[in-house]
């Protein structure tokens, strides 16, 4: 669950990226940048397909294991075949096997155990890993100075992935995950980790609060750093700012409270963001 974030359709690579905001936001790019970002995708679906799989624990450790391998050799000079395709990419935009490699340590964080009620500190270094760490992959392609990329990258991320944890609150306790914050519910009166049992319970909005605070002012400072730079650079990102912010709009105006119905947005709305921003 990657920012390309969190198990959603808007946009984790769940799925096929034709039928995402991921995919809608990238097709705007010239080819080597669009290229680039379906590799990003592609690699982001494949670890987090991993995590999510029904597969025993230990095989899935294994099968994550074996990624970290492949990308040392891919940053060796002698990459498996089915990385071949990412060399030219790094080289041009200088993508960092840090980066990659963080995405993998976040996949499995959810793969010993399920996540359920992390601190505060772990959520943030959760988010780091699987939201963030792609944005630092993705502002590289962008072509953002290294110091507001970096910044874009940590707020933007951060900002996606806490936006789909409120979304996904019954579907993450479906399959034994809780992501709200530990501090949060109990500042809540919630001392259950449960995960069906937190989502059922009446003071969830209460949990929900401050990580909605959270989210929103992630938004706000990645929406400042992106106005700092020309429309053309910065046309991707924002259309998913945009999507995901339109997202946590509709969230909030239903509320926390059961019933949840699921929320997605529009074609509609989806097609007005991008021909409002796609256009330089």
């Amino acid at each position: 669950m990657t920012a390309i974030p969190h198990h959603a359709e808007e946009a984790t690579p769940q799925g096929s990226a034709s039928g995402s905001s991921f995919y809608a936001a990238m097709r705007i790019l010239p080819p080597a940048q669009r290229a680039a970002m379906f590799l990003i995708y592609q690699f982001c679906r494949q670890v987090d397909d991993i995590a999510d799989s029904t597969a025993p624990r230990a095989d899935r450790l294994a099968e994550l294991a074996q990624w970290r391998k492949d990308l040392d050799a891919l940053y060796a000079g002698n990459p498996p075949a089915k990385l071949r395709g990412y060399i030219a990419p790094i080289k041009q935009f200088g993508l960092r096997k840090e980066d990659f490699l963080a995405i993998v340590d976040g996949m499995e964080m959810d793969v010993p155990q399920d996540i359920r009620a992390p601190d505060w500190t772990t959520l943030d270094l959760y988010c780091d890993r699987v939201a963030s760490a792609v944005g630092r992959l993705s502002v590289r392609v962008f072509g953002l100075p290294e110091d507001d990329g970096i910044a874009l990258a940590h707020n933007l991320g951060r900002a996606l992935q806490l936006a789909n944890i409120l979304r996904d609150i019954d579907e993450d306790a479906s399959i034994g995950r809780l992501y709200l914050p530990r501090e949060a519910l109990l500042a809540a009166g919630i001392t259950s980790t449960d995960p069906l049992a937190v989502a059922a319970d009446p003071n969830v909005p209460k949990a929900c609060a401050p990580v909605l605070e959270k989210a929103q002012a992630y938004f706000v400072a990645a929406d400042e750093i992106m106005a700092r730079h020309p429309r053309k650079i910065v046309r991707a990102p924002r259309i998913m700012s945009k999507y995901y912010h339109a997202i946590l709009d509709l969230v909030v105006a239903r509320g926390f409270a059961l019933p949840r119905n699921p929320v997605k947005l529009s074609k509609a709305a989806k097609l007005g963001i991008l021909l409002r921003y796609a256009i330089i």
